[in-house]
């Protein structure tokens, strides 16, 4: 009997797909250069154009679509992101589809089985920051349930000019480049400034790098490919906004001079209208707006960054310049403002009440979901038996790791799913910046306290998890294979904050294929200073938890005063006068990341500064104390032990000091400090003191 039902299906199946409209597209993905912030980059694009184009279908349509790879070196992908389809036309790499080699193209084809506004882009690397992105639009057969004048798809983005592997390597090595580019740098004088000296304190006594919302400094941000457009439309006309968040790495508050925006689609579902007056929009969501053009004019319709670096703009309607208003910058030093920045204390406008008004520290607005409310019941099979675990999302900005239950997806790349239950999954962010979490092949329900009547519950595929929260959603398991759950931060997903979903159809044994080449590369880092009395520095290729490399130090101008040495065992060592012109101390390491507070290393080291010129294997660790000092401990193969206290302080965004301390029971005490300016972001300007080579000046380099 299952077998006749199988069959019955398949021809039902078949029979549908043949009366079907097949509605065809190419897409060809290219190199090519482009200017979006004003300078000329080799770039990606989809038929010459970013982004690529608007694919619009209706509901029973059969999608058709053929990707072209028209690049000389790269595998190339698409993922058409919030739609359900079969399993191979998913479009990850490795985990449910084979790539596009070099020269090569594959065809999708798919029924389209539900209406709404959804996009579309490489899941391959870091293409989707070079450019390989665009649009979906499916409609509903009966029309759309909210009717409009016309309508527009926004596809917001965020465009450097840098290569992302680029960006990817400055993310890793913990530079604070971006932070200094974008005014965001956090520093003794600015907190002073700020009346939030206190707050600075406190955060670098609990071990917490500087807070920011956003990890890139961007040369520009973009709405449909243009800082600045416009959209003809009448007064009051009504107008349907199809957003996109096609950014790689921000969050975007939306807000309108036509007044509050009328969300009546979330993720592509209907929802009952809901009037917000500034929307915070994450990557990979969507949402459809409605907005009356007031008179006569042109209103600006404004997507601002979240960390307040930049904005683009569409102005709607005719005449006179009308603009939004302001997005006031967030407060980078407030401890208080970013634990608020989890609470959604806004009134039902989505403006702060006036409470919070008072409050001065301002918490930010959150996505609405609190009042998202499903048109239909989105109630799951009674039966289904539920199964509810708990995913962690952790990070380090400052070694740029980022885990799901503490781990990465090269690591452990596997939650298990079986057919036929209910999965809710409890996600907490123990980060200090936004997670857009993203679930390919299924939509889930959305659950949250104090929100809507639960049989409403907003389905979504993608939804934020604020700094140091919680957010509950569930989803009736019945697909097949593998699925990809990932932090649609582009670079998070990069760094390790990914998982596979994978059905338990595939065996105990089965392990999800992926995408080894882009999973944890390596990364060449060079970090170093030239000096006119000596030279230290650190070259490494560096993944998420390990460094494989050679540390330097190399002294020439000796500090005369110091005269006699002594050996450890203390009989006189030579003096300054008798040793090298130039010592050396070089030690080939490994080290290995275990958490922000704790690594471990091992190495070698060759060395000309003591008396007997003896190279030694060495053991250690490096613990992160409260107030950032670094501390770090080894002991040798000759039975010498070596400590090390270190700390810097950022004294202005650009100017930072630092000290060192070290006590070997070889050379005994040794110190050095000094101070750094950086001018740009590969140089500085440094000065330093050592206690072995005296006072010097130079530059300080890192690429």
């Amino acid at each position: 009997m299952k077998f006749l039902t199988t069959i019955f299906a398949v021809l039902l199946t078949a029979s549908t797909l043949a009366q079907a409209e097949v509605v065809e597209y190419t897409l060809d993905v290219r190199e090519t250069t482009i200017a979006p912030a004003g300078t000329s980059v080799r770039a990606l694009t989809i038929n010459g154009g970013l982004p690529g184009p608007t694919l619009r279908f209706k509901v029973g349509d059969v999608a058709r679509i053929h990707v072209v790879n028209g690049l000389k070196n790269e595998e190339v992908s698409s993922h058409w992101h919030g739609l359900l389809l079969p399993n191979v036309e998913d479009g990850v790499p490795y985990v449910t589809t084979p790539p596009i080699v070099p020269g090569k193209s594959r065809t999708f084809e798919f029924p389209l089985k539900h209406a709404g506004t959804y996009w579309y882009h490489s899941h391959t690397g870091l293409q989707e920051q070079r450019g390989v992105y665009g649009s979906i639009v499916i409609e509903p057969k009966g029309g759309e349930r909210v009717k409009a004048d016309k309508e527009a798809v926004l596809v917001l983005s965020d465009w450097t000019n840098e290569d992302p592997q680029e960006v990817m390597r400055t993310l890793m090595r913990a530079s604070d480049w971006y932070a200094i580019k974008k005014g965001t740098a956090q520093s003794i004088l600015g907190a002073a400034k700020s009346g939030y000296l206190k707050d600075y304190f406190q955060r670098e006594k609990s071990r917490l790098p500087p807070m920011d919302v956003s990890d890139v400094a961007y040369d520009a941000f973009l709405i449909n490919g243009k800082p600045l457009s416009t959209l003809k439309a009448k007064p009051g006309e009504r107008v349907r906004l199809r957003i996109i968040n096609a950014a790689a790495s921000t969050y975007f508050y939306l807000n309108s001079a036509t007044g509050p925006l009328s969300i009546i689609a979330a993720d592509g579902m209907d929802v009952q209208p809901i009037k917000q007056s500034r929307l915070l929009i994450g990557m990979a969501e969507t949402y459809d707006v409605l907005l009356t053009v007031p008179g006569s004019g042109a209103w600006e319709f404004r997507a601002t960054s979240q960390d307040g670096s930049g904005k683009a703009s569409v102005f709607i309607g005719d005449g006179e310049n009308k603009s939004a208003a302001d997005i006031e910058r967030l407060n980078p030093y407030s401890m208080n403002v970013a634990l608020a920045a989890v609470l959604d204390q806004l009134d039902e406008t989505g403006q702060l009440s006036d409470k919070e008004a008072l409050a001065q520290e301002k918490p930010r607005p959150l996505p609405p979901y609190k009042r998202l409310k499903a048109v239909k019941p989105t109630t799951l099979p009674k039966a289904a038996p539920v199964r509810r675990i708990q995913l962690k999302l952790n990070g380090d900005m400052m070694r740029y790791i980022w885990t799901i239950n503490g781990t990465t997806l090269t690591e452990n790349s596997t939650i298990p799913v079986k057919k036929g239950e209910v999965l809710q999954m409890e996600i907490r962010n123990d980060s200090m910046m936004h997670h857009p979490m993203h679930l390919h092949g299924h939509f889930f329900r959305l659950l949250m306290e104090d929100g809507p009547d639960p049989k409403y519950a907003p389905l979504k595929h993608t939804v934020d998890v604020p700094p140091m929260s919680k957010r509950v959603i569930e989803f009736y398991a019945n697909e097949e294979k593998d699925w990809a759950f990932h932090c649609h931060l582009l670079y998070h997903m990069h760094a390790g904050m990914m998982k596979v979903l994978s059905y338990d159809d595939q065996g105990p044994d089965h392990k999800p294929s992926l995408d080894l080449k882009n999973e944890n590369p390596f990364y060449f880092l060079l970090d170093g200073n030239v000096q006119s009395q000596m030279s230290m520095g650190f070259a490494r290729f560096m993944d998420s938890r390990n460094d494989f490399g050679a540390m330097w130090k190399t002294g020439w101008g000796h500090d005369q005063e110091m005269g006699m040495m002594e050996s450890h065992d203390g009989g006189p060592m030579h003096s300054h006068e008798d040793m090298p012109d130039v010592e050396y101390e070089v030690d080939l390491m490994w080290m290995r990341y275990i958490n922000p507070r704790w690594m471990t290393l091992a190495g070698y080291r060759f060395t000309n500064m003591m008396d007997d010129d003896e190279d030694t294997a060495f053991v250690g660790f490096t613990h992160r104390l409260p107030y950032m000092f670094d501390f770090t401990g080894t002991v040798e193969s000759n039975g010498d032990l070596r400590f090390s206290l270190a700390k810097s302080l950022q004294l202005t965004d650009r100017l930072s000091t630092f000290a060192r301390i070290e006590y070997d029971t070889a050379q005994e005490w040794m110190w050095m400090a000094g101070a750094n300016y950086t001018l740009t972001k590969n140089l500085g300007l440094i000065t330093s003191y050592d206690s072995d080579y005296g006072f010097g000046a130079g530059l300080s380099f890192r690429f």
